[in-house]
């Protein structure tokens, strides 16, 4: 079985048709800069695994649970085993672990399980920002295999976003709101801004970029880090151009001012301590990975300040070179090349 990977069909299916219109080069800033308004449209399909899921009975979870494998004979086992990671041939166990699932109150699970039914009751929005941002991702890599299918389902507190080359998936329990009270139990205060249900599409395509646009630097120094991640950024701030710059990367609006009102003593405070040639494990995690802040920068930070850095050199260096594409942006593995090139000095 295939193994998800946590945060299709070949055949594109493609709605109406679609107008390749003439990319007008315009100034910094404008997200149709690299993608057109009118292109061929992509539908992806949401498939309600959840609803079948939570309607399986408790006094029946044996035949139900047959049901569901048979009805989604792709997921379910991936389901079982990548998500709640529970043996398939271990019957027994996966019917009273269910049964728990679909009952408990002191985990919660009860609770959730219809808190998610009502936020995801519609998902006309979502579907209509999950088909433009695939669509707009199909213009730029046209030989990308594009996930065809995506299953909502309830993880029990699990999952967000999974992966394989065929279909993704989001845990809608995970994005309940940053206010859901049983969030606290799971998480830290820091986390619970980007468990929210306008932050699936950004989650969905940020995991499906990383899948597709490897690390492949022989070196790994911080700036490789940066680099490679900003790269990324970039890519998926063109992918969602109606939303704010601090919504692409996971911060608060607040948050990002922050970064703006400080960058020059940011960027002031990397170089006079030499971080970006330097490869410790631990200086690329305070600097990359989530956190309450970038403890190599300052406490009132947000975290992963090398990423939002990252973003903004790779920002630079498109603004600078007009001439470079998306596409040889993404193939560029150079990124002594790309900080030079950027001419970034905020």
């Amino acid at each position: 079985m295939e193994r998800f990977r946590r945060l299709g069909d070949k055949a594109i299916r493609r709605i109406g048709y679609g107008l390749l219109a003439t990319v007008v080069m315009c100034g910094c800033g404008n997200k149709y800069q690299y993608i057109p308004k009118d292109i061929e449209p992509v539908e992806v399909e949401i498939v309600r695994f959840d609803s079948a899921q939570l309607a399986v009975r408790p006094d029946s979870v044996e035949v139900d649970i047959q049901q569901l494998y048979a009805d989604y004979e792709e997921f379910m086992p991936m389901f079982v085993e990548g998500i709640l990671r529970i043996p398939t041939e271990d019957t027994a166990y996966l019917c009273e672990m269910y049964a728990q699932f679909l009952t408990d109150t002191v985990m919660g699970f009860a609770q959730t399980n219809a808190l998610a039914q009502e936020k995801f009751a519609n998902v006309d929005s979502l579907q209509e920002a999950l088909n433009m941002g695939f669509s707009r991702l199909h213009y730029l890599f046209p030989d990308w295999e594009i996930p065809m299918t995506v299953y909502l389902f309830v993880s029990g507190f699990n999952s967000s976003v999974v992966y394989n080359e065929n279909l993704m998936g989001v845990g809608v329990d995970m994005y309940l709101g940053s206010d859901y009270p049983y969030y606290n139990q799971l998480v830290y205060n820091y986390q619970k801004h980007t468990m929210r249900k306008e932050c699936v599409v950004g989650d969905l395509l940020n995991m499906y970029i990383a899948y597709n646009v490897p690390f492949t630097s022989k070196q790994n120094r911080l700036l490789e880090q940066m680099i490679f991640r900003g790269k990324q950024m970039f890519l998926l701030s063109e992918l969602l151009p109606d939303e704010p710059e601090w919504e692409v990367i996971g911060y608060t609006k607040e948050q990002w001012q922050w970064c703006e009102r400080y960058e020059r003593a940011i960027w002031n405070r990397i170089m006079s301590k030499k971080d970006l040639f330097k490869t410790e494990s631990m200086l690329l995690n305070s600097y990359m990975n989530d956190g309450p802040f970038t403890s190599e920068i300052s406490q009132e930070s947000p975290g992963r300040l090398g990423l939002w850095v990252g973003w903004r050199i790779v920002e630079s260096y498109m603004r600078n070179n007009e001439s470079v594409t998306i596409q040889q942006l993404i193939s560029e593995g150079d990124a002594q090349k790309i900080l030079e090139q950027s001419f970034y000095k905020p």
